[in-house]
């Protein structure tokens, strides 16, 4: 009796291993993946990832699932990501937030070059500085003039240290030769209720979620951060060309996984990626939003994030930026 126990259980094991092995051999995906975004809801990383999650579900036949994990300026959910298998299941929707984040916080739990691998970039924005009707500036020069007469008098909201709001603030800061306290919030929701209901002056937010709040009137917009004028916002004037010359702030976004993801997996998600952002529809909805979309193979992309850390370093040393 022990003898046809012993068989059985033999053979279930060798069941339940062949059944693994068949699994792990099925085409990529073969089952649900997790996009873990590293902010609050309702921004722009968030609204963007879901709509990558819907179409990656479309064209690879699986659930995309979206994972909001917020705190400490993406650094929580960044490490989640970064802590996870490498197996094309856990997926890091990342923004210019952790190039920063290497220089501006030294002590991390991750390294971004070292812990994860870059799939490929999603799409790019301007940012919008944008100022409560109750603020006594009804254009940039104004605001300069009455910061510098006023130092520190004007806070101004991000969504965490290190986001790109934060750090548009920071190199304005430093370029137009202005003292303004930085007021960082968990979300950039929660910051932009807070300037729309006055609690703080100024914002640099997403144009691609601020703007109708400029046209209902409930902000009075300022500038954009591009070098050129933004395409929803043409009546701004960039921060450029109204006083602070050679001045760029953007926001944008990319897929990452855990260091070790299979190359083959890393391409097949690069390849669908590209088809998505490079599609006309996509390209057409998210010029009326204000958003860019960018395509880049993935040894592109991993030097595109290379540079951007190198770059944020120098801006951060120069600003004398600090996470609050």
């Amino acid at each position: 009796m022990q003898l046809n126990f012993l068989k059985r259980s033999a053979l279930l094991l060798g069941l339940l291993a062949a059944s693994l092995s068949a699994i792990a051999q099925q085409p990529y995906p073969n089952r649900p993946v997790k996009i873990i975004v590293p902010f609050a809801a309702s921004g722009p990383a968030d609204n963007y990832a879901r709509f990558m999650a819907q179409r990656l579900q479309e064209a690879l036949g699986q659930n995309f699932v979206v994972d909001n994990r917020p705190g400490a300026g993406s650094i929580i959910g960044t490490d989640a990501a970064a802590k996870s298998a490498p197996d094309g299941y856990t997926l890091l929707m990342m923004s210019n937030t952790q190039t920063v984040n290497e220089s501006l916080i030294p002590v991390r739990p991750f390294n971004l070059l070292k812990d994860f691998v870059p799939i490929a970039p999603i799409n790019y924005s301007d940012l919008v500085l944008v100022a409560h009707p109750s603020v006594p500036a009804q254009n940039l020069p104004e605001l300069i003039k009455y910061a510098k007469a006023n130092p520190g008098k004007i806070n101004y909201a991000s969504s965490g240290n290190g986001t790109p709001y934060h750090m548009a603030g920071e190199l304005f800061k430093y370029m137009a030769g202005v003292n303004m306290t930085h007021i960082p919030y968990k979300g950039s929701a929660a910051a932009r209720t807070d300037v729309l209901s006055g609690q703080v002056d100024v914002m640099f937010d997403a144009v691609t979620t601020m703007t109708e709040n400029i046209k209902a009137g409930k902000v009075r917009g300022l500038a954009t951060t591009g070098r050129t004028r933004s395409t929803v916002a043409p009546e701004l004037p960039t921060v450029n060309d109204d006083g602070v010359p050679k001045y760029e702030a953007l926001i944008w976004l990319g897929m990452m996984a855990p260091a070790g993801t299979p190359d083959a997996i890393v391409q097949r998600l690069n390849t669908e990626i590209n088809k998505i952002v490079n599609a006309p529809d996509v390209k057409a909805t998210w010029a009326k939003q204000g958003a860019v979309a960018m395509s880049m193979t993935a040894p592109a992309f991993a030097k595109y994030v290379a540079d951007d850390v190198t770059k944020w370093a120098t801006i951060v040393k120069a600003s004398g930026a600090k996470a609050d």
